[in-house]
């Protein structure tokens, strides 16, 4: 059946019993919440979630377009550069991937570079959209041979969604159900080779079945100051900002190891350099402008530091539980757990214990105290920056 033919198909009669129609598709990174109430948390300069759909639209310029433009991730980029050249000497798309790693970090970025190197075209949606098998079997269906379709937050693809990607992705055929009751009828369509890029940023909550369905799956590690540095300097050039090495050290130094919050830095340093300065980011405008909007040497920002006070000061370095902490921070248990307290395990500030949460010796020189002798020095949690 041709693509027109499965369009009128999938028009005429609808899928599961469903009303025709298709969700419109489209999202990002941390465009949904986790809560399921569709609210969203205060945006954070530090957030590696992308905070607002024009932030996504600037972030679309300054996304490398190549291989070649990437920076950082060198072993998963060679890899992907193997499987992408073996394909390309096939005349085949490329198998399917799956992009693992904290939001941030450029996985969006890699399946549109995918879609590039490929010469094949790019189609985005997200796994929240994609509420009803009819959804799916829609955008299947409109896809060319060797398209690219990526799929962010993969993770939370609807059951039914997810069982009927099986046999597209393994067979390229897609079985539906038409009609109810006994005048229903099954119809099994031959879809185009297409390669799926999925992005998650929990991979134990993708399934097995779906995991192993994937040809290639590559995580993505947080960035080093050098790594982010050479982002920072990129992203100026395209923005068209003036900006020393100091500067640009400054800004990477504080970016939490990821290059979306590296960015977002970058044109918070800007703006203050345009009002506050003479529009030229050196190492002490950089500084300045970091401490204006709340930032740290360490890149921590208000609420990361009001955890460590309440750690340090309140309690004086005991264990405190979640709850309590979160009470005293005036934020969800979740929030506290999801959003700011992996950036602290990993630098090394707090550690968790069957007590609660304690905060460091680093966390306590960090604050200018002298923290107890009972106070972890996390030997054990070798800080990342």
């Amino acid at each position: 059946m041709s693509p027109k033919g499965r369009r009128e198909v999938l028009a005429v009669e609808g899928v599961d019993g469903d009303p025709a129609g298709v969700t419109p598709s489209g999202g990002g990174e941390g465009d949904f919440d986790d809560d399921g109430d569709g609210a969203r948390a205060e945006p954070r300069v530090v957030d590696p979630a992308a905070s607002s759909s024009d932030e996504e639209l600037e972030e679309v310029g300054l996304r490398p377009r190549t291989l070649a433009e990437f920076v950082g991730q060198s072993e998963l980029v060679e890899h992907l550069s193997i499987v992408l050249q073996a394909a390309r000497q096939r005349r085949q798309p490329v198998d399917h991937l799956l992009f693992a790693g904290p939001p941030g970090l450029g996985k969006t970025s890699l399946a549109g570079i995918v879609a590039t190197e490929m010469a094949a075209g790019f189609r985005i949606t997200a796994g929240p959209v994609l509420t009803r098998a009819g959804d799916l079997a829609a955008l299947l269906t409109d896809l060319q041979d060797g398209d690219v379709l990526f799929i962010d937050e993969i993770h939370r693809l609807h059951r039914s969604v997810e069982e009927m990607l099986y046999s597209a992705m393994e067979d390229g055929r897609l079985d539906i159900l038409i009609g109810k009751g006994p005048t229903a009828r099954s119809i099994r369509l031959d879809l185009p080779r297409f390669t799926l890029v999925g992005a998650t940023t929990r991979t134990g909550l993708v399934s097995g079945p779906l995991r192993d369905r994937f040809g290639f799956v590559g995580r993505l590690d947080l960035y080093d100051p050098a790594d982010l540095r050479a982002i920072v300097e990129r992203s100026a050039r395209i923005l068209k900002v003036e900006i020393d090495l100091e500067g640009a050290i400054r800004i990477s130094e504080r970016s939490r190891g990821t290059p979306r919050v590296a960015n977002r830095l970058l044109r918070r340093v800007r703006d203050f350099a345009e009002v506050r300065g003479e529009g030229y980011i050196d190492g002490a405008t950089a500084s300045e402008g970091l401490e204006l909007f709340g930032v740290d040497e360490l890149g921590l920002d208000k609420v990361d530091r009001s955890i460590l006070i309440t750690l340090c000061d309140r309690f004086g370095g005991q264990p405190v539980g979640l709850t309590t902490l979160a009470q005293c921070v005036g934020e969800e248990t979740d929030t506290i757990e999801d959003a700011y307290e992996p950036f602290l395990l990993q630098s090394g500030l707090i550690q968790r214990t069957s007590r609660g949460r304690v905060a460091t010796k680093r966390a306590w020189a960090h604050l200018g105290h002298v923290g107890p002798a009972t106070a972890p020095d996390a030997t054990n949690t070798q800080p990342l920056f």
